[in-house]
């Protein structure tokens, strides 16, 4: 029995493989990518060998998700790069203005930069901070709020100096 199923397996793979990648190919525009879904496609049909009926079907059906999850993928990493690219624009505007804010969160202590920069400079929820950092939903607000006050104390004693 395993026999014949390993058997039956290898003669779709050998048949089906090659256009199923060349689909890929014209799909992601990349030849790695493609190989890497082709595989992955057979992969989880392999897992379910007993279970699917329509081997063919379950391989290009599972190949598009892949290709769709591809593609999600590389809009996120542009949609990131411009976010970068725009955010060290203004950054270095910001920067070349006021340097003392940048300075005045690196001098906060780690617990409270560390909330400061990924929900101002990231612009992430505080929801995904409490969940990176590890700390509740009510701690990163005390954290947000203690920092934001020592700022503030920070910039007004700079300001009282230079008046």
């Amino acid at each position: 029995m395993k026999r014949s199923r390993d058997k039956a397996a290898s003669e779709l793979f050998a048949a089906l493989y090659p256009r199923l990648a060349g689909w890929c190919r014209r799909l992601v525009d990349d030849d790695e990518t493609a190989h890497e879904i082709a595989s992955e496609a057979f992969t989880r049909l392999w897992a379910r060998w007993s279970r699917v009926e329509e081997p063919r079907g379950f391989l290009y059906v599972t190949a598009a998700n892949l290709v769709r999850d591809h593609w999600r993928k590389l809009e996120r990493e542009r949609k990131a790069m411009r976010r970068v690219t725009t955010e060290a624009a203004v950054t270095a505007h910001t920067e070349q203005t006021d340097p003392s804010v940048r300075l005045l969160v690196q001098s906060l202590p780690q617990r409270l930069r560390t909330p400061i920069l990924l929900h101002y400079y990231a612009d992430m929820p505080i929801r995904e901070v409490s969940v990176l950092t590890g700390r509740k939903e009510g701690t990163v607000k005390a954290d947000l709020h203690a920092a934001r006050e020592l700022l503030r104390v920070h910039l007004r004693r700079s300001l009282d100096h230079t008046l």
